[in-house]
C-alpha cells in the first residue's frame, strides 16, 4: 500500500460490466477513485452470476491503476481443483489480497461444490498459499438473511476470522448502531481483525430498495418516506442521499471504524461526494 494512502483508509467495490461500453466507462471510474489513493479496490463475481473469468479480466484491468486489487473468489459451486488453479493464475499474476465468500449457488447449478462455507474456503487458501495473500472475508451487521439469529450469525463469523482471515468487510447499512453493536459482540467471541463498514451510496431509491431486499439490508422507515417524496427528481434523492451517507460515515469513522469500503455501483461521483464531505 502507498504511503501517501488516503487518510480515512476508504477503499472501493467494482462489478464486472457485461458490455465493452461498460468497460471502457469503468476505466474512467478507476482513474477518478484511484486519484484518491485508496487502500485499495476489490471486483466482485458480478451481477446475475457472471463468469469468474470475466471478474479475472477486470480485476486485470483495475490493478493496472497501480491500486491493489481484490478479486472476491467464492467457493460454492466449485471443486478444489479449480480453486487451486485460480488460487496459482491470482499469484502468477501478483494478486496479494482476495476477498474469500461462500457466495450464491449459480443457477443451473446442481452441485454445491466441496466447500459449503466460507471458513472452509479461508483455511483452503491458507492450505494452498499460506500468507501469500492478505484475505477479506464478509460482514453482516445486521445478521445474515440465512442466519437463525444474531447470536449464531456472529458465532459463524468469528469461526471465518479464526480461519485465517485479516479483515472483514461488513455488508452495507444505514443505522450506526448495527455496525457499533455487531463489533462489539464479534470482540466479544475473541475477533480483533478490522471489521470495515460497507457504505453504498444512494442514487436511486427503486435500485436501492431492490437491492435491500435482496440481501436483507434494512433502509430505516424515515429514509424510506423521505426517498418516495421526492418521486422522480433524481437530483432532490441524490442530494439527500449524498448527506445521509455523508453522516453515517463520519459517525462511523468517529466511532473508531477502522475504514470505509464503498459499494460503487461502478459510479465514481456519488462515492467522491461522500469522500470529498469526511473530515479526518
Amino acid at each position: 500500500m502507498s504511503s501517501q494512502e488516503h487518510p480515512l483508509g476508504i477503499s472501493f467495490e467494482f462489478f464486472p460490466p457485461s458490455t465493452e461500453a461498460g468497460r471502457e466507462k469503468l476505466i474512467h471510474v478507476r482513474d477518478a477513485l484511484a486519484a484518491t489513493n485508496p487502500r485499495f479496490f476489490s471486483v466482485t463475481y458480478g451481477a446475475g452470476g457472471s463468469t469468474q473469468a470475466r471478474t479475472q479480466d477486470i480485476v486485470r484491468r483495475v490493478s493496472e491503476s497501480g491500486i491493489t486489487t481484490a478479486p472476491h473468489l467464492s467457493c460454492i459451486g466449485s471443486e478444489k481443483a479449480q480453486l487451486r488453479d485460480l488460487l496459482a493464475q491470482y499469484r502468477e499474476e501478483g494478486v496479494e489480497s482476495l476477498v474469500a465468500l461462500r457466495g450464491d449457488l449459480p443457477s443451473g447449478m446442481a452441485s454445491i461444490g466441496e466447500l459449503r462455507y466460507a471458513n472452509e474456503l479461508v483455511e483452503f487458501i491458507r492450505a494452498e498459499t499460506g500468507d501469500h495473500f492478505n484475505i477479506a472475508v464478509a460482514a453482516y451487521p445486521e445478521s445474515h438473511p440465512q442466519a437463525a439469529n444474531l447470536e449464531r450469525d456472529v458465532e459463524n463469523f468469528a469461526r471465518k476470522m479464526n480461519a485465517g482471515a485479516d479483515m472483514a468487510i461488513t455488508q452495507y447499512f444505514f443505522t450506526a448502531d448495527a455496525y457499533f453493536h455487531f463489533v462489539e459482540r464479534a470482540r466479544a467471541h475473541g475477533v480483533t481483525q478490522p471489521i470495515i463498514p460497507g457504505i453504498m451510496p444512494i442514487t436511486n431509491y427503486t435500485k436501492l430498495a431492490r437491492f435491500s431486499d435482496a440481501c436483507g439490508a434494512e433502509i430505516p422507515r424515515w429514509i424510506r418516506k423521505q426517498l418516495e417524496s421526492f418521486g422522480d427528481d433524481h437530483e432532490s434523492i441524490a442530494a439527500f442521499g449524498t448527506e445521509v451517507v455523508t453522516r453515517l460515515s463520519q459517525r462511523l469513522l468517529d466511532g473508531g471504524a477502522p475504514g470505509l469500503h464503498f459499494y460503487t455501483l461502478n459510479q465514481s461521483a456519488p462515492v467522491l461526494k461522500v469522500v470529498n464531505n469526511l473530515v479526518g
